[in-house]
């Protein structure tokens, strides 16, 4: 694994690496510049930033619909469920399509983060090498965790708080089995960052300074204030998604549609072009007035949630950033204006702000504690750091239980937090674990003829068909023991007459979680498995024994393979 994590952590180092540069060839291509995109846009005529960020769509959309779906949105969701669902397991085609659609969707001007795709990439070359080496499950698991904390690592100069991400977020433990591999390949990756683009920081840093003792409560208040732009911005985005889902044309036209809405926003704020990190520059050096800090927090969130909503691949960190800076910039100037001689600059309360909006966004506080930790270097800042951080996380959970990442799943059904036997439940699927030897009765058997069944079956339970054999009901041990030994009605009475009609199935395409909800639902002993297509035909049964047996043989195979 120590090999394998180092291999990881090059291939993480060299990926981000890769991304950057075909970023900046993108946007050369696209504005004439590969120096700053606020510059570029800023200079760029009117009209190129106008329609720029729609030509990007256009490029975008069929190759995210024609090749791979998983690339679409920000990515880290997608990398959660692989972990939790598939045992790691990430479909090898979805880095590179990640790498090109991100790539072009940023470098156009889409207004998205690199790290959350930086991540995506990451992961997939883990779970690659994994599925190539055929190691067991758990083992492709830490390679993805290993691939995340690769890529922010090499992304933010940022080995400690890469390894965190992918500990506290990806993989939501911290075992010392998972938490070696994934510190060396952060170290590693970090390693190859360094070598090829410098020792310097993400941003442009300015020196903090805190002031006086009195400033603590005001950094708690700003991580308060700061709660309500992380949720703000979490319910934005996937609010932009429903709507874009509504609109009635091609799915690999929704990406341009998207784009055009952004160029609208950029002709008068080419500030939310992109990553964002020159106008997080100008916010810590305080360049920009109160006023423009003030509207950008709102604009960001809004081009991002519609760059993400309508198809675009990016991710969501750096806008996160971007937005903490602006929003503490702005608070920072209110409470400098009022209590001068017990605060520091407004830029101070921008970087704690980038720190807690971040932690707001994704549920991560030590992530994003150690993330700005690393960036400024200086310890002075890790109190208000810490304060403005857990007051953020504990605010934006009370407004809202799911993070940015979750909610995404949480809206398929997927609860991340639901544990490991949760989950490898949801991982199996009841047409491969159905019986499809099924046990049937005619709608016109005989109570007599019923009874003779009854003895030479395992089972209690028995679905009934009708004349063309399509589910008519269901007989049950409750049904027929009232009756079943009376000799008067055994030639009377028929499977019909006693069948309960309203029948509880379930589909051959869902899980054995949802099949164990559904059994619990009148304590029933099996359930008819249906097709997905037609939900009277009977394709198989389930029963309570079924799910254990493959619930057992799930968990042995996870933890005997090598």
């Amino acid at each position: 694994m120590t090999v394998l994590a180092v291999l990881v952590g090059v291939a993480g180092g060299f990926g981000a690496i890769g991304f950057r540069e075909l970023i900046q060839l993108v946007q050369t291509l696209a504005y004439g510049s590969d120096g700053e995109l606020l510059a570029a846009a800023e200079q760029a005529p009117w009209y190129m930033r106008f329609w720029l960020p729609a030509a990007g769509g256009l490029i975008v959309g069929p190759l995210i619909y024609f090749f791979a779906k998983e690339a679409r949105g920000h990515g880290v969701p997608e990398v959660m469920e692989a972990v939790a669902l598939r045992s790691g397991v990430i479909r090898k085609r979805v880095a590179f399509v990640k790498i090109l659609a991100s790539a072009v969707c940023i470098g156009s001007g889409g207004s998205v983060g690199r790290e959350g795709p930086i991540v995506q990439i990451g992961s997939s070359i883990g779970s690659g090498l994994g599925q190539v080496l055929k190691v067991s499950p758990d083992r492709v698991r830490t390679l993805v965790g290993c691939g995340a904390s690769a890529g922010i690592a090499a992304t933010f100069n940022a080995p400690i708080a890469g390894s965190m991400f992918a500990l506290e977020i990806v993989l939501g433990e911290f075992g010392l089995g998972t938490f070696s591999p994934i510190v060396i390949s952060a170290v590693t990756a970090t390693a190859v960052s360094r070598h090829f683009l410098g020792d310097a920081p993400a941003f442009l840093v300015p020196a903090y300074q805190l002031v006086s003792a009195w400033e603590l409560p005001i950094y708690a208040t700003l991580g308060l204030f700061c709660s309500l732009a992380a949720v703000f911005f979490t319910k934005a985005l996937y609010a932009a998604e429903d709507l874009f889902e509504k609109v009635a044309i091609p799915e690999i036209l929704k990406v341009a549609l998207g784009g055009l809405l952004l160029g609208l926003m950029a002709l008068e704020f080419p500030h939310i072009l992109g990553v964002g990190y020159p106008a997080i520059d100008r916010a810590l050096a305080q360049e920009l007035s109160w006023v423009s800090l003030l509207l950008l927090i709102p604009l960001k969130i809004l081009a991002t949630s519609v760059t993400i909503g309508s198809g675009g691949s990016g991710g969501i960190f750096a806008p996160s950033l971007f937005v903490g800076a602006m929003a503490g910039g702005c608070f920072g100037n209110a409470v400098h204006r009022f209590f001068p001689s017990v605060t520091a600059s407004p830029g101070a309360y921008s970087i704690v702000a980038m720190g807690a909006v971040v932690s707001g966004t994704t549920h991560g506080p030590m992530s994003a504690i150690l993330i700005l930790f690393e960036m400024t270097g200086d310890y002075k800042i890790i109190l208000p750091l810490m304060i403005a951080c857990i007051m953020c996380t504990l605010a934006s959970r009370a407004l809202e239980a799911e993070s940015i990442y979750t909610l995404k799943l949480a809206r398929r059904g997927v609860n991340i937090r639901s544990g490991r036997e949760v989950n490898v439940l949801r991982s199996i699927k009841v047409g491969d674990v159905m019986n499809t030897a099924v046990e049937t009765v005619p709608e016109n058997l005989t109570l007599g003829e019923l009874a003779g069944k009854i003895t030479k079956s395992k089972y209690n339970s028995f679905p009934v068909l009708d004349a063309q054999g399509r589910l008519a009901g269901i007989l049950s041990f409750r049904d027929y023991s009232g009756v079943l030994f009376d000799e008067n009605l055994k030639d009377l009475v028929v499977s019909k007459d006693l069948a309960t009609r309203d029948v509880v199935t379930i589909s051959t395409e869902d899980d054995l979680y949802e099949a164990l909800e559904r059994f619990s639902v009148r304590d029933f002993s099996t359930l008819p498995v249906v097709s997905p297509d037609d939900q009277d035909r009977l394709v198989g049964i389930l029963t309570r024994r079924d799910i254990i047996g493959a619930y057992d043989k799930a968990v042995v195979k996870k933890s005997l393979l090598p």
